[in-house]
């Protein structure tokens, strides 16, 4: 595979957004599929978030 470092200017990125809209829903589907499959390859377990709440104690 050869690297390549493409320079550009922020303002002139274009958004991943503007880049899925101009795909077909079956080209998203199968990307959206691809990555499932990706994450559940490596057993990801779906977990509760994790949340922490700080209380103040009265002495």
């Amino acid at each position: 595979m050869e690297k390549v470092i493409i320079k550009t200017n922020i303002k002139q990125q274009v958004s991943d957004f503007q880049y899925w809209q101009q795909q077909t829903p079956q080209k998203r589907l199968e990307t959206l599929e691809q990555i499932r499959q990706e994450y559940h390859q490596f057993n990801a377990q779906p977990r509760l978030q994790r949340i922490y709440t700080i209380i103040k104690l009265t002495t």
